[in-house]
């Protein structure tokens, strides 16, 4: 049966009523590379030069945050690096999109035993690393080459990455082994608050509105994680578990886990939605970089205002492939379950 859980409305703190302001130097992390390779320059940033990905890859957003937004995600989830029953036994592991590859790296050295392979498009990862671990250059929107099948595929914040979710559900099921896991965490659009503190006329709803709609426009939808369970029950994975938690956009609420959960998405987040929101409104909506520079100080703003109580929504969703099922190649050959 699949399961769900939601999380209780946040409270907002009645002594919280003025902005907040983190202190960035306190907040940064240092960059685990200096070197990016086959890179597009555009509006000042850089992008990877495979696919269509939508973030910056250079150094002042994706490493430092990439970074910070691993511990986010730690503090958030109370240290948990995974939630899928068999993440812990897994021996053959790859982590989607692994960034700078401090997960693969984490997951790693606590798990000796496993091999572990992390693929980006981008060449951010360090080159010193567990000897379990290996990093691949790779477009995982295309059709996947590995011949040897995994025990655990990890995904993590790549809504906007995928033109379509379903293809990495198909992909992932493919190259699973009989009961393994797929686990899928992301952010969901739009962005949300439980009082109606975010209503329409505001530059913080506008800006999560044009989000989805740019994002649309570059056929990269942003709301592709409010159908995560429903992709991967299409794909063919049993016992889908749902499980729900909120990013709250700083240190509004008044349990004081749920405020540091917020300090952590303005420090992640906050000071760096120019960069996030660059490629998606000059690409999606045609605006010129000044226009959005120019729009992002409003959404800043909003951001930091603790009277506005709103949340990113955040789910993990992961499934199982059925014992019964066969693990096939890019060559649909069968492949047989680890012993």
């Amino acid at each position: 049966m699949e399961q769900f859980e939601h999380p209780e409305p946040m409270l907002a703190d009645s002594d919280e009523d003025s902005a907040v302001v983190v202190n960035e130097d306190l907040m940064s992390l240092a960059s685990l590379t200096s070197s990016v390779r086959a890179v597009v320059h555009e509006n000042g940033r850089t992008y990877a030069s495979l696919g269509k990905y939508i973030l910056p890859n250079d150094e002042p957003l994706n490493r430092g945050r990439l970074d910070m937004q691993n511990h986010h995600l730690l503090v958030t989830f109370n240290g948990r690096m995974h939630f899928a029953p068999g993440a812990d036994t897994a021996r053959r592991v790859l982590d989607v999109g692994t960034g700078t590859g401090i997960w693969a790296i984490d997951y790693a050295d606590a798990h000796p035993s496993a091999e572990v392979v992390g693929a980006d498009l981008s060449p951010i990862q360090p080159f010193f690393v567990p000897p379990n671990c290996s990093f691949e250059i790779d477009d995982l929107g295309k059709e996947w080459t590995w011949s040897r099948p995994f025990d655990y595929i990890f995904s993590r914040m790549m809504v906007g990455s995928f033109a379509d979710f379903s293809h990495l559900a198909t992909q992932a099921y493919q190259h699973l082994t009989p009961g393994g896991y797929l686990e899928l965490i992301d952010g969901i659009l739009p962005m949300a608050s439980d009082d109606n503190t975010l209503r329409d006329g505001i530059a913080l709803k506008k800006f999560s509105d044009l989000l989805i709609e740019a994002s649309k426009n570059l056929g990269r939808p942003l709301d592709a994680a409010n159908y995560h369970r429903e992709t991967l029950l299409r794909a063919g994975f049993t016992g889908v578990t749902v499980h729900s938690y909120k990013w709250p956009t700083n240190r509004w609420p008044k349990d004081p886990k749920d405020k540091l959960v917020g300090l952590w998405t303005l420090a992640n987040i906050g000071k760096s939605l120019e960069g996030l929101s660059m490629a998606l409104f000059t690409r999606g909506l045609g605006w010129s970089k000044e226009k959005v520079a120019e729009f992002i100080k409003e959404v800043k703003r909003d951001f930091q205002d603790t009277k506005i109580h709103a949340y990113w929504p955040i789910t993990v969703v992961y499934g199982q492939k059925p014992m019964s099922a066969a693990s096939t190649t890019s060559g649909n050959a069968t492949v047989p379950a680890a012993t």
